[in-house]
């Protein structure tokens, strides 16, 4: 009779048991929750520092062209009423890229050694400036207008023939020599006038 009392108690103490790993207890909840919502970082997240990084370091531009890794020549040639317009050819003959921007500068010259005569040239504002880039062996341009010596009075000019254009590329001070057969004013009279430099050979 002594054993049933103890036999009670065990079997009521394995039941708190039973009912405590299978009960729904709010302790238990959170770790199903974590499980179930967890999910991978979503990819709009990142996007956006994505791109940004895509465009905030644009490419440096290429040194400025300088005198002696430049060839120059004369292409395409047209007179008009009054004048000559003379295409000046600018040569990249470095192997690596270089840049010219602006407008050169351009004289005519004669004699040993190269001697400028008269005025050099003006800005011709119809062109914009632009930054041209020249791959190695690329080409850009500048046109010359060169006028008639002959529509100036000789008080404004003495004329005197010139074998030469003295062109210093922009932003340098050393000029090229370029082989070209014009008439000259010793004088105030302005002849020349250039453009910016243009992408190509003007051809």
């Amino acid at each position: 009779m002594t054993r049933r009392p103890l036999f009670a108690a065990v079997l009521a103490a394995a039941g708190l048991a039973v009912a405590a790993c299978g009960g729904g207890t709010p302790a238990a909840r959170p770790t199903r929750t974590v499980t179930v919502t967890a999910s991978p970082t979503s990819p709009a997240a990142s996007q956006p520092a994505a791109s940004q990084s895509a465009t905030t370091a644009p490419p440096a531009a290429a040194a400025a062209c300088i005198t002696r890794y430049l060839n120059g020549s004369i292409g395409l040639t047209q007179g008009t009423a009054g004048s000559v317009l003379v295409t000046i050819v600018f040569k990249n003959l470095d192997n690596v890229p270089c840049t010219l921007y602006g407008y050169p500068g351009v004289a005519q010259a004669a004699g040993t050694p190269v001697t400028d005569i008269g005025q050099p040239s003006s800005e011709n504002p119809t062109t914009a400036r632009e930054l041209v880039t020249l791959a190695p062996g690329g080409y850009a341009n500048a046109t010359l207008q060169i006028s008639d010596a002959g529509n100036y009075p000789a008080s404004a000019c003495t004329q005197e023939p010139a074998t030469w254009l003295a062109v210093i590329p922009p932003n340098q001070t050393v000029p090229l020599y370029i082989s070209y057969s014009s008439i000259a004013c010793q004088g105030s009279a302005k002849l020349l006038m250039v453009t910016t430099v243009q992408p190509g050979n003007g051809g």
